[in-house]
């Protein structure tokens, strides 16, 4: 119990740069108050005074603003930041060194008994006034964004945001991370602005787009590679690129008007 007071004091220092001293932590911070409460309250349930541990929990909640469940099991090293609306309801489970902040749900999504609460690997942070409802699980690592809704299992070290929830993908392999960027530099902008750590659907959305206009640059370059060997362009240029369209463009533009004129010129003839 003293061990487990001393890393959820300790945890405080590492996860807020606001923190200053012990004494400021004990007498300040709701959430380290709502989890010392917890402690005691779960210790209460397994000896079996759970009238007790029930009134210790509500009293809490209106000494904090959090409210956990005594029967809740939470790991070692928790943290909850500014702390006001967190509910964590009865069969819920929280691993080591996971971070929530105000306003998350833990909650259910039946009446019926048993497990009906979400359960949570280690290392996973929660953002403010989120909401992972029913029994699923978040996997290690997890990173869950402000204010989404999450209704289905999120895999280990994966980002979820949104209303409902969805999976924000990072690049696949560092191969697609080196053709992005490449494709960004020639572009003229830097569409990792938004870091892997902290991905949003815009800097997704921006890489599908990389990823589209990869193909077609390799459409073009193949294509103007076939015109080239054809003889279509008389420019003499060795190295053409799809940037060089243009010229191109008129070198088809002037082959086309040449070869209406000639059929002009048989049709005359033929009348």
């Amino acid at each position: 119990m003293l061990e487990q007071l001393r890393e959820d004091l300790q945890v405080v220092f590492t996860r807020d740069p606001a923190a200053r001293n012990r004494f400021e932590i004990l007498t300040t911070y709701p959430g380290v108050h709502a989890i010392l409460g917890y402690r005691f309250t779960h210790w209460l349930w397994h000896k079996g005074a759970k009238w007790l541990a029930r009134w210790l929990a509500h009293l809490m909640r209106w000494l904090t603003g959090i409210e956990i469940h005594p029967a809740a099991q939470i790991g070692r090293r928790f943290f909850i930041d500014h702390g006001m609306g967190v509910v964590i309801g009865e069969t819920a489970v929280v691993g080591d060194d996971c971070t929530l902040y105000h306003g998350v749900t833990l909650g259910g999504t039946s009446w019926q008994k048993g497990q009906r609460h979400p359960t949570l690997g280690n290392q996973v942070v929660v953002g403010a006034g989120a909401k992972i409802l029913g029994p699923i699980a978040v996997g290690s690592g997890a990173r869950i964004g402000s204010n989404a809704v999450v209704l289905k299992p999120v895999p280990p070290n994966s980002t979820v945001v949104g209303v409902p929830g969805h999976l924000i993908h990072a690049s696949s392999t560092a191969e697609d991370t080196q053709r992005r960027t490449k494709m960004a530099y020639k572009l003229g902008f830097d569409a990792y602005g938004a870091t892997r750590d902290a991905p949003d659907p815009m800097a997704d959305a921006l890489h599908r787009m990389l990823d589209h206009l990869h193909v077609l640059e390799h459409k073009m370059q193949t294509l103007c590679e076939v015109m080239h060997s054809s003889g279509l362009v008389t420019n003499g240029a060795t190295d053409l690129t799809p940037y060089d369209i243009t010229s191109t463009a008129e070198e088809l533009a002037k082959i086309a008007i040449s070869t209406a004129s000639s059929e002009q010129k048989n049709v005359d003839a033929a009348r």
